[in-house]
């Protein structure tokens, strides 16, 4: 099993940061906080993790995906690494993105 992250990062700054973000309610709200948080290259950057991690979940090639998200293959193995080897974090927003989708009568967005 690999060491969690978590105690790593565990303190009360990312406490509270997490506290922040779990009361954001809408979209609108996810983007006025990000804006100001992050600098748009940390956004974008987050944004496509998501991305690549979606990709590859959807069983895309490196090759796909790096053309689809402009995404290096290190950042591509990066987030390989976390899906397999990680704490699943990746996977549990996804699979409640799904949940959600379906119970609303949504199809979920892919790349």
């Amino acid at each position: 099993m690999v060491p969690s992250m978590n105690k790593k990062i565990k303190s009360d700054s990312v406490d509270h940061l997490f506290e922040a973000v779990l009361c954001l309610k809408t979209k609108e709200e996810c983007y006025d906080f990000f804006e100001d948080l992050c600098t748009v290259n940390e956004l974008l950057s987050l944004s496509q993790r998501y991305e690549v991690a979606s990709m590859l979940r959807n069983h895309r090639t490196y090759q796909e995906i790096a053309e689809k998200t402009g995404a290096s293959t290190a950042t591509i193995s990066r987030v390989n690494r976390s899906l397999n080897y990680g704490n699943d974090g990746y996977d549990l927003v996804m699979e409640r993105l799904h949940k959600d989708c379906e119970k609303n009568g949504k199809t979920e967005k892919r790349i």
